[in-house]
């Protein structure tokens, strides 16, 4: 007899919906977990603690940039960094401990410490106290999400060169800050520290920012941020950092199609070029469980591993590094288990980039569509033509709708512009009812609220935006 009908190892957006969704499904449950809190990276030191520094910054600029422009009358605010990252921690706190509840409410037992297989079936448990016990069960689901990737030349030391684990806990506002990569993680953090008052250099190899989402889209984020005074070198690569004194480096640049270098000076570097699978120390071997070169678990369309019983999710698996992904696989994992029909959608994966103005995408690109061939129609609508985005001051951007040119049918949707996170829900439920941008047309939106961009660019789609 096994201790349990699943096992999961790793308790972050996957791993604890999936343990919570088994738990729900009548199957005696554990979730091992070794940071000493539930929920994750996501949770402990990225998506939650970067959107609490996100959320505060932006509300920094806002007063000592914005008000006035209203009739709101305030002297300078001044910032008080130990109290803005007391305010994240503390959130943070919160949420972790309401994941405990949910496991307490749900039945789950909580093992902490590092998991690792003995065989497929067999789970040691290497405990705080550096204590092991083991753990058997009928299946197992790995979940053990990803860490920082790095590049030749860079030595993450956490202090001056640092990942995003770390600069979201820096004790100080850089003076000049260099981010290595242009993707997401890069340009959030480097918007809070920007907004804080450092010095942003971005420094992107390929020759846009933001990789994988639209490209006209991303032609106007790189503008926008230029704008507010980010330094942007695309089609560049870093080929050395090294210390120059106590507390400052100096980071080699060229040309990534070569040519002549400079060197950058700065106090901190942001290393953020992606993450890669984390799966040392699983022993996946002992279980026999195949994984690729770059370290993800194989599996096939049902989360299911080549060995029976073992099944993986999230970002230890192939496709977007993203929390909500996760989550539709814990529980659609956990409905497999159970006997029921688990289904992803992988077609409708939003995407957010928390900047301001933040960015969302679902679904196919320009780029995409052209390269399969696909004969499409677009219809866009600016902010600046929505009165609840004048009102609020916020009237950069466009909502951009693709639709297919013989169906109407809804094959993506792109914004860039204010609450874009929240905007794209709209997007991702029409694709997965199969809607005709003419539906999102017909459909009645209050006024005034930013929604109504959807509606007009799904207008536009047919030529016949009213509003602008």
């Amino acid at each position: 007899m096994s201790d349990y009908d699943v096992v999961v190892i790793g308790g972050g957006p996957g791993g604890y919906v999936a343990a919570i969704r088994a738990a729900q499904n009548g199957l005696k449950t554990a979730c091992i977990e070794g940071r000493g809190t539930l929920g994750g990276t996501c949770l402990n030191v990225g998506c939650i603690p970067s959107k609490a520094l996100l959320h505060a910054s932006e509300q920094f600029e806002t007063a000592n940039h914005g008000f006035a422009k209203m009739g709101l009358k305030v002297d300078k605010v001044d910032l008080d960094l130990p109290t803005m990252m007391a305010y994240k921690d503390e959130t943070v706190k919160g949420l972790t401990r309401g994941v405990e509840g949910l496991f307490k409410k749900n039945k789950v037992d909580y093992l902490k410490g590092w998991g690792s297989f003995k065989d497929k079936n067999t789970i040691e448990v290497k405990g705080e106290d550096g204590k092991t016990t083991t753990v058997t069960a009928k299946n197992v689901i790995i979940a053990t999400g990803s860490v920082p990737a790095s590049i030749p030349g860079v030595e993450i030391d956490e202090k001056r060169v640092v990942s995003s684990d770390t600069a979201i806990a820096l004790s100080e506002v850089p003076k000049h800050l260099v981010v290595i990569g242009g993707g997401v993680i890069g340009l959030e953090l480097g918007s809070v520290w920007l907004r804080l008052g450092a010095k942003v250099t971005v420094v992107e190899f390929l020759d846009r920012i933001v990789p994988g989402v639209d490209g006209e889209v991303a032609k106007e984020f790189d503008k926008i941020l230029r704008k507010q005074g980010m330094e942007i070198k695309t089609g560049t690569k870093v080929t050395k950092v090294e210390a120059a004194g106590k507390k400052g480096l100096k980071v080699s640049i060229e040309p990534a199609k070569g040519g002549d270098g400079e060197t950058l000076e700065a106090d901190y570097v942001l290393v953020s070029v992606g993450r890669k699978a984390y799966t040392g120390g699983l022993g996946a071997d002992k279980a026999g469980v195949e994984v690729t070169e770059r370290g993800l678990v194989k599996t096939d369309d049902h989360w299911r591993t080549n060995v029976e019983g073992v099944y993986a999710i999230g970002d230890v698996i192939a496709g977007p590094m993203l929390a909500h992904k996760a989550e539709e696989e814990g529980v659609a994992v956990a409905d497999v288990i159970a006997g029921k029909v688990g289904h992803v959608n992988y077609n409708a994966i939003p995407s957010v980039v928390y900047t301001t103005p933040e960015v969302a995408g679902v679904g196919q690109t320009e780029e995409m569509l052209k390269e399969a061939g696909v004969d499409y129609k677009v219809g866009k609508f600016p902010f600046m033509a929505n009165a609840k985005a004048k009102v609020g001051l916020h009237p950069e951007g466009f909502v951009k709708i693709l639709s297919d040119a013989k169906t109407d049918r809804v094959l993506g949707v792109h914004i860039i512009g204010s609450s874009a996170d929240n905007l794209i829900a709209e997007a991702v439920l029409a694709m997965e009812f199969d809607a005709s941008a003419e539906d999102i047309a017909l459909t009645c939106h209050a006024h005034p609220t930013l929604s109504e961009t959807m509606k007009e660019a799904a207008l536009a789609v047919a030529g016949r935006a009213i509003h602008f």
